[in-house]
């Protein structure tokens, strides 16, 4: 069993009896049913942008949004794929004894899409309030929701991680 710690190792003793490998398993299907969550609404996304250019108003675009809306259909392709990737590492390692390593990359993934889905994001708000309001109102929308986005994704999450640090005295 020590064969599997290592690399994407889970070793914090979080008062749980399980095995490295056991672990492993538990950490892998978290990673899976946030990747089910994040791919949903990625599939989501990169559907309604697709169907955008089969719309009638779609040759009324100018240069720029056809530009911003080309750059949002390869960055939501770039998600899926990203987030798809820790299941293809773990079809080449199954059975490999490698999970700890199937879970690093895993979280590296879903950190990797969790940036390229909220610049999906916001340029979709951009690209819509640009089309339907002006390019003023999308520049304020996207600092607006990117705000957001990095309140709630990274500084609330650091603030309840250095408090929990604190108090469990890490």
């Amino acid at each position: 069993m020590d064969s599997l710690r290592g690399v994407g190792s889970d070793d914090v003793d979080d008062g749980r009896n399980e095995t490295p490998a056991e672990r492993a398993d538990r950490n892998w299907n978290e990673v899976l049913q946030e990747l089910r969550v994040l791919q949903t609404g990625t599939q989501i996304l990169t559907g309604f942008l697709l169907a955008l250019a089969f719309q009638p108003g779609f040759a009324d675009l100018n240069e720029g949004q056809r530009l911003l809306y080309l750059t949002l259909v390869v960055l939501a392709a770039l998600t899926a794929i990203v987030a798809l990737a820790p299941v293809a590492l773990h079809r080449v390692l199954f059975r490999r004894l490698a999970k700890p390593r199937v879970v690093a990359y895993g979280h590296a993934a879903l950190v990797t899409s969790l940036v390229t889905v909220s610049l999906v994001l916001v340029g979709v708000v951009a690209f819509v309030f640009d089309v339907v309001v002006s390019d003023g109102a999308a520049v304020v929308a996207s600092v607006a929701l990117g705000l957001v986005i990095i309140v709630l994704w990274v500084i609330a999450p650091v603030v309840i991680r250095i408090r929990h640090s604190e108090r469990a005295g890490r």
